[in-house]
């Protein structure tokens, strides 16, 4: 606009100072009068334009109206907008029947309504708008009128159905979502066009038979969304409706057994933690496809995981039976079955001498297999574990390590953890000076790693064991800020243990005897830590090591798995003690083998919650919250 007056300035500047004949002169002036005229004009144009913008209501404005509940202001607000924004009216048009209501002008709601439905009278929405003005005013045989005719007027396309069909179920009316679903099977003439969002609404109202039926026909449909069907079955499907979800699929199977059928069956029974009949489908699956074996495998090895070895076995072997030598698998799987047949015996302590013979010859002829290398160390290191703990040959364990650190291209943890191993067999065997000794190298290589952390605690563990507490707790109390939680954790213990003990009425001696206790149990020699232990009450019965002693003694039943003794044992700790530093230490040893060994949810959660509520300094206090809220259901991070 300015622009435009600076050209009318200069225009007239021009006139003034023209030179020239009348005829030209008259010319001249009649141009300028039509070029300021034409200016003027456009102007004049240009504030209307302003003036127009400055008319045009704010749809943000009446937004900020509507949420603050100023409805009288926003109605106004969104009149406007409907009559000046045509393509957007429907939206406006929702928004300001939203007002009309919550201001109780039904009348007004009912007129808007019906001119509405008059200008777009295939828009099914209205009518469920209509319906829901009539039930308002108590008009329900009216509003299921309305209702009626938006089905009936429902087109066959996808967003149409859809449309409506959320328009019922946003106002909880799910029933008639249903039959809106069910109408556009109809209208589409397909059966399952809607089977995924009639599960839905299904499960929203709480019929998880029929949700389920709905997911399965969806799944014949689309099998590409078997993982679709399963995130919403582990986020949903109550655990007491995982029965129903295999009779469903059972039933299908015997007319179509298409895979992703197959998968979801052994789905669900891992979600039960039935590995057996998961691994029973899973390699009928596996032949059929003629697949490498690797479900079979991740199975196999979950279940190891959760300590169901007699299904991870049948796993392994299935693979290094049923695909050969030269299937991918073949090794891992072999190597996988070792591991697994060790766990099985060793960690019931309840094993035989032909047992661990046995397992002692299949390892040593996997080696003589595969050979002494990088990719069979780990089974040396369990080998050598084997001998060590549970065959009581030391110097076998010893000479097993002793050539691995040797071997070359081994990888450096790997012989970081092989000395590790080899200095607790030298301690077993009572050579400390080997044992501190290999400890310090992997402390050294491993300064700023978890690994050299670990033999940093082991070393101080070492001292304490050899009655040097002081030293050992100065050690203790320096790991206390460990990257790793189970060394921090550890060493916290230790140290608070020797704070508490050696400072009290406990003497020495008293305390040397309780470290040599530990001492044989960390060596498996269960009854010579218990005589041990025995005498120390027995010898000194005001030692403050009471509860100390008892939680031992806890420790070698549940590795024995006397889990009732174990039991006993925590809650005469947690009664008689309940001060004492092993009163948290017994509750979270007891609520873990409640939660994982005995199946006793409840009494779980009950020593969970006493942790955190009564003993919430202790260092269980997090991890104890945090299961107790797993096991009531929450969702936890």
């Amino acid at each position: 606009m300015l622009g435009k007056q600076s050209a009318i300035k200069k225009a007239g500047a021009k006139s003034a100072t023209f030179a020239g004949s009348d005829i030209e002169k008259r010319f001249f002036e009649e141009k300028m009068k039509k070029t300021v005229l034409r200016a003027a004009l456009l102007v004049g144009l240009g504030l209307v334009a302003v003036v127009g913008a400055v008319a045009q209501p704010n749809p943000e404005l009446a937004n900020q109206y509507y949420k603050n509940g100023e409805y009288e202001k926003a109605a106004e607000l969104y009149r406007q907008l409907m009559e000046s924004n045509k393509n957007l009216g429907e939206v406006y048009f929702d928004r300001y029947l939203a007002c009309l209501l919550n201001l109780e002008k039904y009348e007004d709601a009912e007129n808007a309504l019906k001119k509405q439905i008059k200008s777009s009278p295939n828009n099914v929405r209205l009518y469920v708008a209509y319906g829901g003005l009539y039930e308002r005013l108590g008009k329900m045989v009216e509003a299921q009128a309305q209702y009626e005719q938006a089905i009936a007027k429902v087109s066959a396309d996808y967003s149409s159905v859809y449309s409506l069909a959320e328009a019922f179920a946003q106002n909880a009316k799910f029933d008639y979502a249903i039959r809106t679903y069910e109408r556009g099977n109809q209208l589409t003439k397909d059966a399952r066009r809607f089977a995924f969002q009639l599960a839905e609404i299904y499960r929203r109202k709480g019929e998880y038979s029929k949700a389920i039926e709905q997911y399965l026909n969806h799944l014949e449909a689309a099998p590409s969304r078997l993982a679709i069907v399963q995130t919403q079955l582990a986020r949903y499907l109550p655990e007491v409706d995982y029965s129903d979800l295999q009779r469903q699929l059972y039933a299908r199977l015997q007319s179509n057994d298409i895979p992703e059928l197959v998968e979801l069956l052994a789905w669900s029974f891992i979600q039960r933690k039935d590995y057996k009949n998961a691994m029973r489908q899973y390699r009928a699956l596996d032949r059929r496809l003629n697949e490498p074996g690797q479900r079979v495998f991740q199975l196999a090895n979950d279940a190891a995981n959760a300590r169901d070895y007699e299904t991870a076995i049948a796993g392994y072997e299935y693979i290094i039976q049923e695909k050969g030598a030269r299937n991918p698998f073949f090794f891992s799987a072999k190597r996988e079955l070792m591991k697994t047949r060790r766990r099985k015996i060793t960690e019931g302590y309840n094993y035989t001498q032909p047992e661990l013979r046995t397992l002692e010859a299949e390892y040593e002829q996997f080696l003589g297999e595969h050979g002494q290398n990088r990719n069979t160390a780990d089974i040396l290191l369990e080998l050598a574990e084997l001998e060590a703990y549970y065959l009581n040959d030391l110097p076998k364990a010893i000479q097993l390590l002793d050539t691995l650190i040797k071997t070359p291209g081994i990888q450096r943890y790997t012989v970081g953890r092989a000395k590790i191993n080899l200095a607790d067999y030298y301690l077993m065997s009572g050579d400390i000076w080997e044992s501190t000794l290999l400890y310090s190298q992997v402390d050294k290589e491993f300064r700023e790693e978890t690994l050299g952390q670990e033999a940093r605690f082991k070393n101080a563990r070492l001292s304490y064991f050899n009655g040097d507490f002081e030293w050992a707790q100065a050690q203790f109390d320096a790991l206390k800020a460990s990257t790793s939680k189970l060394i921090a954790n550890d060493a916290i213990d230790l140290s608070v243990f020797i704070m508490d003990n050696l400072n009290t009425d406990a003497t020495t001696e008293a305390m040397a005897i309780y470290a040599q206790a530990e001492l044989l149990v960390f060596q498996n020699r269960f009854a010579e830590a218990i005589r041990l232990l025995d005498s120390l009450r027995t010898t000194f019965p005001e030692t403050s090591l009471q509860d100390d002693v008892l939680y031992l003694k806890a420790q070698v039943a549940e590795k024995k798995r006397e889990y009732n003794l174990a039991v006993a044992l925590y809650q005469e700790i947690v009664e008689k003690y309940p001060q004492d530093i092993r009163a948290d230490n017994a509750l979270y040893a007891w609520a873990i083998l409640s939660e994982e060994k005995l199946n006793q949810r409840e009494k779980a959660m009950e020593l969970y919650e006493k942790i955190f509520s009564d003993y919430s300094s202790s260092v269980f206090s997090v991890d104890a919250r945090k299961r107790f809220r797993l096991l009531r259901g929450d969702k936890v991070q």
